[in-house]
């Protein structure tokens, strides 16, 4: 058993279905825009399927979540190393960045601050080359 599914329980049809829809693109895409691209494809998921697995791959470390511009979650399968992301707000197409000097000042406000155990995302929004 993978911790995967130590976290999450047996893959089920749906969480399948929902991990390859993920896995087609690169941009982040909300539980909506995921369970529309489920329905084109035949594969019956039920809405609130698709939120409850989402919330759950995310929390698992699966997949990455943030919160666009409008307040709405939205959601990509990412590589596993820790990273920001710079994300196209006409196009939703995200890209994977490092951010060294972010780590430096994330460390440097804890030390200050004397906090310990610190975590941090940092999402930069802007229009890409294409739109």
């Amino acid at each position: 058993m993978t911790s995967t599914e130590s976290t999450l329980g047996r893959p089920t049809r749906q969480r399948r279905a929902i991990m390859t829809a993920l896995e087609s693109g690169a941009e982040f895409r909300t539980a909506q825009e995921i369970h529309a691209q489920l329905d084109a494809a035949g594969a019956q998921v039920g809405l609130s399927t698709v939120y409850r697995t989402l919330q759950s791959l995310a929390d698992a470390g699966e997949v990455d979540s943030l919160r666009t511009e409008a307040g709405e979650s939205s959601y990509r399968r990412c590589s596993d190393s820790h990273h920001h992301h710079l994300v196209c707000r006409s196009c939703g197409t995200a890209v994977e960045i490092e951010g060294p000097a972010v780590e430096r000042w994330t460390r440097a406000v804890a030390e200050e601050s004397r906090f310990r155990d610190v975590s941090h995302t940092l999402e930069i929004f802007g229009t890409c080359a294409d739109c």
